[in-house]
């Protein structure tokens, strides 16, 4: 939701089957971890996504992608020849 736009956190709320003290918290965290940036605006206060942090851990898991694709295809290969000798 964060993505396109910067929301209120009443329109946030809305979104969600929780209370508004709920998301607040929710955004909070998300925040402390660097991955939303607030700014008052008159009484309310309104959410931006910050995508930086998503991009290095992006980064960081591609790196070990090569080897879960290793891996990965050695279980398929394993449990498919466990399958043929039954």
């Amino acid at each position: 939701m964060l993505a396109d736009k910067e929301m209120p956190i009443t329109a946030i709320t809305e979104c969600f089957p929780i209370t508004r003290t709920a998301v607040n918290k929710h955004l909070h965290v998300l925040s402390d971890a660097g991955l939303v940036s607030s700014q008052k605006v008159g009484r309310e206060t309104r959410y931006k996504l910050q995508p930086e942090p998503l991009v290095e851990l992006k980064q960081w898991l591609a790196f070990f992608e090569q080897y879960w694709d290793q891996r990965l295809s050695a279980l398929k290969e394993w449990v498919e020849a466990d399958n043929d000798s039954q």
